[in-house]
């Protein structure tokens, strides 16, 4: 479970009066979102399909803070009528959504021969379809009459996503999704932007895809040379819902130590398997001269 984040570098109370969802909000990077904004004085619900995990998250941020902010809400993003009836109960007990961060998702490792039709759906079905949904129902239920403002938490896709085909698909749909509404929804008052996370360590990451030595030999693919923490994710997407970025929408942010200009997660071992050109004569590829 994500510790709780007792302050911010953005000012105190800046969004008191204020009320979010953050899909996916109890673990990881959601959690210190969720974190984050309660610090900052919002009312957040945190939707997820583990309720048990999402009461046990709910009690303990309470508690720490003193304050009730943090409201568990069972949603299957991949249900549209449980992503409808999401919207719908926010509305109803707290009269409003001024902000959506659709952090919910979910991948595995594979090569892509090895996505079963199965495997491919359930993850676009979660991390497309279920955005998608999110998006469409905050607009219909809320932000379409009152404006708003949606972080959408993507993943490196800057150069592809070779070992997980699935999630780069998607999470690329989810990009397009938010350059194309920034502009539809814009005369409604709603700024939407993504945030394209690194290599970030969390408890929940370590769970997913192995021990924390796993991301330190990652460290040479950084220039930053060290691991992304969940509160720098946390505090970008704050700013990004905030007055702050009252002019920003349609953008992507990369929060990964300018990784996205360097090297990939993915490794191509040495191999003689690719087809040369096809010249008449061998001069074209082995000049004589030297230039």
């Amino acid at each position: 479970m994500a510790a709780f984040k007792l302050n911010s570098v953005l000012r105190r109370q800046l969004f008191v009066g204020r009320v979010a969802i953050v899909t996916g909000g109890a673990t990881g990077i959601g959690g210190m979102i969720t974190n984050e904004l309660v610090t900052l004085g919002c009312r957040v619900v945190i939707a997820a399909r583990n309720e048990d995990r999402l009461k046990e998250f709910a009690t303990t941020v309470n508690k720490n803070t003193g304050h009730d902010l943090v409201y568990p809400i069972r949603c299957n993003i991949r249900k549209e009528e449980e992503v409808s009836e999401l919207m719908s109960k926010t509305v109803k007990q707290f009269g409003k959504i001024d902000y959506l961060v659709n952090n919910g998702g979910g991948q595995f490792a594979s090569q892509t021969e090895d996505i079963s039709a199965k495997g491919w759906h359930a993850v676009v079905e979660t991390n497309l379809t279920g955005t998608f949904y999110c998006l469409k129902h905050v607009y219909d239920k809320y932000m379409k009459k009152h404006g708003g403002s949606i972080v959408n938490i993507i993943a490196d896709i800057y150069k592809g996503f070779p070992g997980m085909a699935h999630t780069g698909a998607a999470r690329a749909g989810v990009e397009n999704l938010c350059k194309t509404l920034a502009v539809e929804w814009a005369k409604n008052g709603v700024r939407i932007n993504c945030v394209a996370p690194g290599i970030i360590y969390s408890e929940t990451a370590e769970a997913n895809y192995g021990q924390k030595g796993m991301f330190e030999s990652q460290l040479y693919r950084i220039p930053a040379w060290r691991l992304g923490d969940t509160s720098e994710v946390s505090s970008v997407v704050c700013f990004l819902l905030s007055p702050g970025a009252s002019y920003v929408s349609g953008n992507t942010v990369y929060i990964d130590g300018a990784q996205h200009l360097y090297k990939s997660t993915y490794e191509v071992e040495q191999h003689s398997n690719y087809p040369p050109p096809n010249y008449p004569t061998t001069e074209a590829t082995t000049p004589k001269s030297k230039l």
